[in-house]
């Protein structure tokens, strides 16, 4: 009888041949090495303006108009940021322009999604036309319509209050088109599910379509936030008494005067300025880097 090699007994004491090792691929980290030097030397100098900006906000005038130039200031003072707070009432400032943005997003937030969701889960007349409209509006300069939005602010009566620097802003195109790229994700059986429910529109849109559009809202209030925070020429024109200034144009009107520049206040106030849109970006980072990686994915 024969016996096969199934059959026969296994010597325990003798231990299995080991496979044969694997190749490991080399990666090399020439490449590698070349991204992170090119990466850092980008960064460090996108900070060289920064680092230079919050340097000279603690010199004298005389030293940061000496040559050549110091990058460490001689005799480090507040007299700079002092001024700010003390004569020329940096808080009144901050808040004009705390309310002007705060209630510029928070229009922006209700009514781009409002119109992004009309474009993107509704069918009616004139859709097509008034989402061309809206993607032409996107290349027209905002200087095109300067005058005619004065003109009418003006004849309205609101030269000189909040509803002038606010309503011009409340609503953006590019928000509009943002809202809409990315409710087209939004699976339609969803929705559909929701109105065999018996679920209106309006219920559709706040308790299923606004908890889903977490990302895009957050980028939609960081764009918003910075544009209307940095916003100068309108309030300038808007805004013609001191209580209704913002901070761009008291750190304009202040920091410069006729025959010379202050630059060490003009430093400071710059500080003061982007402080507020640093803090806001380093929370929400996350959610701005998610909606823009998901806007426009179906």
């Amino acid at each position: 009888m024969t016996t096969s090699v199934l059959d026969r007994p296994v010597d325990a004491a003798t231990p299995a041949s080991p496979p044969p090792p694997r190749r490991r691929r080399r990666r090399g980290f020439g490449p590698r090495a070349l991204t992170y030097t090119v990466l850092t030397v980008g960064l460090v100098l996108w900070l060289i303006p920064f680092v230079w900006m919050l340097l000279g906000s603690l010199k004298t005038q005389g030293e940061i108009l000496q040559r050549p130039p110091t990058w460490l200031p001689q005799n480090p003072t507040l007299e700079n940021f002092a001024a700010w707070f003390g004569p020329l009432d940096f808080w009144q400032f901050f808040a004009n322009s705390a309310i002007v943005a705060i209630a510029t997003v928070l229009g922006n937030l209700v009514f781009c999604s409002m119109v992004g969701y009309a474009l993107a889960k509704m069918e009616f007349p004139g859709k097509r036309v008034l989402f061309v409209l809206v993607m032409v509006t996107l290349m027209v300069p905002g200087v095109v319509t300067f005058v005619p939005l004065f003109v009418m602010v003006s004849s309205l009566g609101l030269v000189n209050t909040y509803p002038a620097l606010i309503l011009p802003f409340v609503t953006a195109p590019v928000g509009v088109f943002l809202m809409r790229q990315f409710m087209l994700g939004i699976p339609e059986p969803l929705l559909e599910a929701a109105r065999l429910d018996g679920a209106g529109e309006w219920r559709i849109f706040a308790r299923i379509v606004m908890p889903l559009c977490g990302p895009p809202l957050a980028t939609l209030g960081i764009l918003t936030f910075l544009s209307s925070w940095n916003n100068f020429l309108w309030p300038l024109v808007a805004a013609q008494t001191e209580e209704m200034y913002t901070l761009p144009v008291a750190l304009s009107l202040y920091s410069t005067g006729q025959n010379a520049t202050n630059y060490g206040l003009l430093l400071a106030g710059s500080v003061l300025v982007i402080t507020p849109i640093i803090v806001l970006f380093v929370f929400l980072q996350r959610w701005f880097i998610r909606g823009v990686a998901t806007t426009g994915l179906k």
